[in-house]
């Protein structure tokens, strides 16, 4: 099977799909591995690290394009992206099926077998391959790191001669993969973290990591999906927004990472709330690129509002791209093994894996999610 990486073309984007490492490995389970020339600089990889690992440098993205059997991207392909892949072939890169749903029938008109990254099933087997996890977990330590650089403050207790210097404290919306990261990370910078999530099971993970867990009184059931929270009622968040207020007022950093599967993000901090927090404290919005967690952020910016510094910073995992496309590249690699020999794909589609990652295959739209979004806006 003949594998190409492209170049990723999104503004801002440093990460790249494959790493000579995993290139290497590529190689000795029999596939066949082509670059296009400049992919991994961004990333810190020369084109010449790929050849020495043994793959081959094309500098035409067409030329690459109309000869892999199997793309492989970090970010959902663009349109002449689309249009140049090969009729027939395979594409593995984050897609976000139900949020982009005219590009999935783009490559399905093409007949592209598309498997998404961001749709790996929550499964004990399946770890390895969760680029989601892998790169929130990167994202929670940036969202730390950033906001400790905007603030005015230290993060630690610190006992000088000319007198205490109490430590900062910093609250958490969301314990999931980045919120636990963003706990850990706090907590060994020395603040005093708060942390609170709509599924209260996620207190003992919290509690672990030596943050506090903000604890919602309500009988209003949170369904959970995919390991994100599917269904959340309005009154639910009006407690919450109730039980956090004291917390979010005291606050010097605040970080939100709540989202909701295939949905805007939820709004946990109202303008009017912003105005009720203490002058110079930073709010990090990691939601920010599903439409945000606070009502004031602005995608892709930096703004004060009523003296409250608001991070808007859209994928935080790419200003780590070493690391992150050490991790990105390692997922796709187990994701290949697990889908495929070098002989091509095994199609086994009422596997778990393959039925959760598969899109679109021979024309058809296999998911349940971008086929209803479809008909939706047929309708």
């Amino acid at each position: 099977m003949k594998i190409g990486v492209l170049k990723e073309s999104r503004e801002g984007e440093n990460r790249v799909a494959l790493t000579p490492s995993v290139v290497q490995s590529l190689l000795k389970a029999g596939f066949d591995v082509t670059i296009e020339s400049g992919s991994g600089l961004n990333s810190s990889y020369s084109d010449e690290s790929y050849e020495k690992a043994g793959a081959s440098i094309k500098f035409s993205k067409a030329d690459l394009l109309a000869e892999v059997d199997l793309t492989i991207k970090v970010n959902i392909p663009t349109d002449a992206e689309i249009s140049g892949i090969k009729e027939g072939s395979s594409l593995i890169s984050f897609i976000y099926g139900a949020m982009n749903p005219g590009m999935v029938q783009s490559l399905n008109n093409r007949r592209v077998s598309v498997f998404a990254m961001d749709a790996i099933p929550r499964i004990s087997r399946a770890q390895n391959m969760d680029a989601l996890s892998s790169q929130s977990n990167l994202a929670g330590y940036k969202a730390v790191i950033m906001g400790a650089n905007a603030m005015g403050k230290i993060f630690p207790l610190m006992m000088t001669a000319a007198g205490t210097i109490t430590p900062s404290r910093v609250l958490i919306f969301g314990a999931g993969v980045a919120g636990l990261q963003a706990i850990a990370t706090a907590k060994r910078l020395g603040a005093i973290v708060e942390v609170t999530d709509v599924r209260p099971e996620t207190k003992e993970q919290v509690e672990s990591l030596g943050g506090k867990f903000i604890e919602v009184k309500s009988d209003d059931a949170v369904k959970v999906e995919g390991g994100y929270a599917k269904e959340v009622s309005a009154e639910y968040l009006q407690k919450q927004k109730e039980a956090v207020n004291k917390s979010l007022f005291q606050a010097d950093l605040v970080i939100t990472t709540a989202l909701v599967m295939g949905r805007k993000a939820p709004v946990l901090i109202t303008e009017e709330q912003v105005k009720q927090m203490k002058l110079g404290a930073v709010i990090v919005d990691m939601a920010i690129e599903q439409g945000g967690n606070c009502e004031a952020s602005e995608l892709g910016k930096t703004v004060v509002k009523h003296g409250v510094k608001i991070i808007g910073q859209a994928n935080l995992p790419s200003t780590l791209a070493t690391n992150a496309s050490e991790l990105y590249a390692k997922n796709v690699y187990n994701l290949l093994m697990h889908l495929a020999t070098k002989d091509g794909f095994k199609w086994e589609l009422e596997e778990e894996i393959t039925k959760g990652t598969l899109l679109t295959h021979q024309g058809q739209i296999l998911n349940h999610m971008v086929k209803q979004v479809l008909s939706q806006s047929v309708n």
